[in-house]
Parts: structure tokens; sequence; C-alpha cells
């Protein structure tokens, strides 16, 4: 199976569990799942993170292959649904969620997901109720895109950081 990893995986890592310099044993993990072809990401994200200034947006800069087009024809057949179905719903949604979503890498990571049969990896939960903005895990659910956070992501691969002689 494969995952696809949202822009709020890196940065809630970054700034909170698996901080560059306290868990590079986290960034290498990653490094080594997209090595394996187990993990990555999608270009939108990598152009999200790269504008940040910091020790992420560096680390991504360095790492170009794990963030994936989006150009193929496959993915690009599967944005035109998410976009038909997002469209469909804005009578229900506050004004301007329909282009706030759209406007940002979330549908065509979904896209991506849906093309190549992957999981999205994402901190964000299922809320069906929600009007204020289109949530991945909801239009997942429309797609049957199977979905599921960090921490699932690093039980399900079977993660281990290990200090030396531990």
């Amino acid at each position: 199976m494969r995952y696809l990893l949202d822009a709020n995986t890196f940065v809630e890592a970054k700034n909170r569990y698996y901080n560059m310099t306290v868990c590079p044993a986290y960034w290498e993990w990653i490094l080594q799942k997209h090595a394996s072809n187990d993990v990555a990401s999608i270009s939108m994200i990598g152009d999200e993170l790269k504008r940040g200034d910091d020790e992420l947006a560096s680390w991504v800069r360095s790492h170009p292959a794990l963030f994936e087009a989006v150009d193929d024809e496959s993915t690009q057949a599967c944005f035109v649904k998410v976009v038909e179905f997002v469209a469909s719903e804005a009578n229900r949604m506050k004004v301007g969620a329909v282009e706030d979503f759209l406007s940002g890498a979330d549908p065509w990571l979904i896209a991506k997901a849906m093309a190549t049969g992957a999981i999205v990896v994402t901190h964000e939960r299922h809320h069906t109720d929600v009007v204020k903005k289109f949530l991945i895990p909801n239009v997942c659910d429309v797609f049957g895109v199977a979905w599921m956070n960090t921490f699932d992501l690093l039980y399900k691969l079977e993660a281990r950081f290990v200090l030396p002689g531990g």
C-alpha cells in the first residue's frame, strides 16, 4: 500500500513531536519509506512547504523526489471529479469555501490518491456537519479514498525510532 502525506503531517511533526533536531530519525524514516515506494507527497505540497524560511523548507528543497507531479492524465481526470463534487456542494458551504479548497493542494492530494490507489495521511478529522470548509477526510469518503493520521501510519508501517544500544 502507498501513502500520500498532507502538508500538515510535515508541519505538525516539525513543530511538535518530531522536531527535526530532536528526532532526526523520523525524517530519515520518511526518506527510507519513500525509497521503498511506501510514502510520498505531491508537488503542490512541496511548493507550499518550500515557501517557509525554516529547517523544514530547507529539508523539502533537499528532497524534491519525495513530492510527485500531479500532471498525469489519471490524476487530472480524478481532479475533475473532485472539482465537480466540491462545486455541487457549494450551496451548503460557507461563501468562499469552494474557492479556498480548490486553490490549495488538498484536492490534488485526493486526486492523486484516487488515481494511484493510495491512502491519504492527514491530521484533519472527519466532521460530517462542517460547512466552513471542505475537509480532506470528508471528500476522501465521498470517493472511497482511505485516510489516516501520522500515528496510524507509523503503526501500520511498524516505524521504530530506537536509540543505539536500545
